[in-house]
C-alpha cells in the first residue's frame, strides 16, 4: 500500500514539474511576443513576426525549428510536407502567427491540427493584428497527446 502511495505522488510530482515547464515556456513566448509588438507594432507581415521571434528564441538559447513540414498519413497512403507549422519549441509547443483582425476561428483550428498531427498537448496562435499584445495572445490545448516530442 505504501508503495503504491510513493507511486502515485512520484507521478503527481511529475505531472507538475511537466506543467511548471510548460507554463514558463509560454510565459518567456508571451513576453517576447509583448517585446517585439511594443516595438514594431501590428502591422509587419507573419514573416517578419516569425523572424525576429525566433531570432529572440534562439538568443535565449531554447531548441526552436521553423516553418515545420508535417506529413499526413491516411490508411496505406503516406502525404509527405502536407501542412506546414511556424515555430515548434523545445518540441513541445507549437506556436502559430497570425497577422489579421479579426481572427477567424479556422486559425484555431489550423492549430488543433497541427497538434493532431504531432500527437502533442500544447500550442499557441498569436495574432500581431491588434491594438494591445494581450489580445492576441491564445493558449489551444487538450488532456490528450504528449508533452513533449522526445
Amino acid at each position: 500500500m505504501q508503495l503504491k502511495n510513493l507511486r502515485l505522488r512520484d507521478e503527481a510530482k511529475r505531472q507538475r514539474e511537466k506543467e511548471k515547464g510548460i507554463d514558463e515556456l509560454t510565459g518567456i513566448i508571451v513576453d517576447l511576443c509583448i517585446k517585439i509588438h511594443s516595438k514594431i507594432g501590428p502591422g509587419c507581415f507573419e514573416k517578419v513576426y516569425e523572424e525576429i521571434l525566433y531570432y529572440e528564441i534562439t538568443k535565449l538559447g531554447l531548441i526552436v525549428q521553423r516553418q515545420v513540414l508535417l506529413p499526413i498519413d491516411w490508411d496505406k497512403l503516406h502525404i509527405e510536407n502536407a501542412n506546414k507549422l511556424h515555430l515548434l519549441v523545445e518540441n513541445m509547443l507549437i506556436v502559430e502567427l497570425k497577422t489579421i483582425e479579426p481572427l477567424p476561428a479556422i486559425y484555431f483550428k489550423q492549430v488543433r491540427t497541427h497538434r493532431s498531427l504531432l500527437n502533442l498537448k500544447h500550442g499557441m496562435l498569436i495574432n500581431f493584428k491588434v491594438d494591445l499584445m494581450k489580445d492576441g495572445i491564445h493558449r489551444v490545448f487538450n488532456n490528450f497527446g504528449k508533452e513533449s516530442l522526445i
